[in-house]
């Protein structure tokens, strides 16, 4: 159901003031073909209205002849920012860049991030943003779960469907994603309410089962029966099933990229306003399935590059899949039961 300007101005004029953003600084709405133009002129208006300067950089499309999908997950690694440097230059010298188009696992971002910009990204529909409107709670409550992971050694993940993987941590940090930007430096994505991080290369091992009502992303499918996956030093090596198994690997395999069979970010969903259903809800142009991404209680784990926490695997295929019924451990203590968020301590 549409939502009116209305709201989308309040939810804009909420989400900047968390990010603190105040009179005079500069903003940069970064757009693209697919940016949707709700978003962008109600972004326009509430930027506006707290007294800075505001301007709107819009770019060109790349990629379309590379991915499989429409999805702007789909290929990721380069962008329209590749090679610009007089977009880069606007982006470096802003003090937010509200992203309408996506950056995401690009050098770009990482540059314009070093600079001190803040970068929040805002693609999903109107209405999805509304209903998931970030508060400070969320950023409470993932800031608790990040504590977790940086005194853990450890992540283990199991489930009555035969997942059993063993992710030791400690070489790349936590990254909070909590829906708004209150730090120089500092990227995140709203609408989302998860914490993430990498598990130290090469160590992860085991096995995970994607169960029936697991969700592949950038397919946007639920997974109708259950695909298995070995990992073996922080790769999958094998990939089993049914049909679903089979559209994995075929889609994986265009990329001619052994990379993509990394391990990429490991982590658990933690937004209560989220729902694992919705996507079924939506055609998939509509959508990059945050929902899925966020809602509370899963296991969300990815395959592909670690950019975004300054590794090298700079691989244009990714992967996330989010699945159910998930206990996920952090040095034996759970932080996930069975699907279920355990109290971290922070606001419910």
């Amino acid at each position: 159901m549409a939502v009116s300007d209305f709201q989308m101005v309040q939810a804009w004029t909420q989400v900047l003031t968390l990010s603190r953003v105040t009179a005079g600084q500069t903003v940069t709405i970064l757009t693209g073909p697919d940016s949707h133009p709700q978003t962008l002129r109600t972004a326009i208006a509430a930027a506006q209205s707290f007294g800075t300067i505001v301007n709107r950089l819009d770019l060109l499309p790349v990629n379309g002849e590379k991915s499989l999908s429409r999805d702007p997950l789909a290929y990721v690694g380069s962008t329209p920012l590749t090679g610009n440097a007089a977009a880069m230059a606007l982006c470096k010298a802003s003090d937010i860049v509200l992203d309408l188009m996506l950056l995401l696992f690009s050098p770009e971002q990482a540059e314009i991030l070093e600079s001190g910009t803040k970068i929040l990204l805002a693609v999903e529909p109107p209405e999805v943003l509304v209903r998931i409107l970030p508060e400070e709670a969320d950023r409470q409550r993932v800031g608790a779960a990040a504590r977790r992971i940086r005194a853990a050694a450890q992540m283990q993940v199991t489930s009555a469907a035969g997942t059993d993987l063993r992710c030791p941590l400690g070489q790349y940090p936590p990254v909070e994603e909590y829906g708004f930007v209150d730090e120089p430096g500092r990227w995140d994505h709203w609408p989302s309410g998860f914490i993430l991080t990498w598990p130290n290369e090469g160590q992860s091992s085991g096995r995970i089962v994607i169960d029936r009502g697991d969700i592949l992303l950038p397919m946007k499918s639920y997974v109708s029966e259950p695909i298995h996956l070995t990992v073996e030093q922080g790769y999958v090596t094998d990939i089993a099933g049914g049909v679903d198994a089979d559209l994995l690997i075929d889609y994986m395999a265009e990329f001619e990229d052994p990379e993509g069979f990394a391990m990429s970010h490991i982590g658990w969903g933690l937004q209560k306003r989220a729902r694992w259903s919705t996507l079924g809800l939506y055609d998939r142009e509509q959508t990059i399935g945050m929902d899925a991404r966020a809602f509370a209680g899963n296991f969300l784990f990815s395959l592909g590059p670690n950019t975004e926490v300054g590794g090298a695997r700079n691989t244009a295929c990714h992967i996330d899949i989010p699945l159910r019924r998930c206990t996920v451990l952090l040095d034996g203590e759970a932080v996930v039961k069975d699907g279920a968020l355990v109290d971290l301590g922070a606001p419910a």
